[in-house]
């Protein structure tokens, strides 16, 4: 039943592993992405099936997992994310959903992402580029039935702000797990308000939760702020 994802898992090991390769094996790895990409391009948008009850928008499962300790690059970020497949109707979604393994029972630095068709889970994308997330932090044990609650909302357009959901993460960590819904307006505080409120309904959460909105922009310049630290020690 869960063999999809053991699967993806196992193709980790050499996602990382760039810089010990010869000339040669880089040219492969090359075309191996440029192939990629190609077949990403092809990819067919999904359609509900006969009798089955369509979405309002399709949407894409991806997967993720990186070693700790190793800082992320948005080339190695984009080389080890691996898109699990697209769904437009209730019935396609749970034929992907039941054969997933739920998130408490994932290892590692882990992340499943769920995000409308043909907007990539990174902060780079047009559609995210200008937006930002609400991220919810959660002791060990909560992340299954959250994120559940959560896709289950996003699926039904509980949120009711239009266009302006474009996905949610869950992330698995050794102490903690986190969940994040991204919008595309960082700025419009209406919008990022109206979908905080339906995060805390739909998750039930104690009104002490602590919830942090982050905007892309930010998120890009620590970054890029960590990098310069390692590379010059200030």
């Amino acid at each position: 039943q869960f063999c999809l994802l053991l699967s993806l898992k196992d193709d980790d090991s050499g996602d990382h592993d760039q810089d010990n390769s010869s000339p040669k094996d880089g040219e492969k790895e090359k075309n191996d992405e440029e192939e990629k990409d190609s077949n990403t391009t092809k990819r067919k948008a999904a359609v509900p099936g006969a009798g089955e009850h369509p979405l309002q928008y399709n949407y894409s499962f991806w997967y993720s997992r990186r070693t700790p300790g190793r800082p992320a690059s948005t080339q190695s970020y984009e080389q080890n994310i691996k898109q699990i497949g697209s769904f437009a109707s209730v019935e396609q979604f749970w034929r992907f959903y039941s054969h997933m393994i739920r998130p408490g029972d994932l290892t590692g630095h882990s992340d499943f992402h769920l995000f409308k068709e043909g907007i990539k889970p990174m902060w780079e994308d047009d559609a995210n580029k200008s937006g930002g997330k609400w991220i919810i932090r959660l002791r060990k044990g909560l992340a299954s039935r959250c994120w559940e609650n959560l896709i289950l909302a996003m699926l039904g357009e509980q949120f009711m702000v239009g266009e302006e959901i474009c996905g949610a993460v869950v992330s698995v960590r050794f102490q903690e797990d986190i969940i994040s819904i991204w919008n595309k307006t960082a700025s419009d505080q209406a919008t990022t308000a109206r979908i905080r409120d339906t995060l805390r309904r739909v998750l039930n959460l104690p009104p002490n939760t602590i919830m942090e909105y982050k905007t892309h922009t930010d998120s890009i310049k620590k970054i890029i702020h960590k990098f310069i630290h390692l590379l010059y020690g200030r």
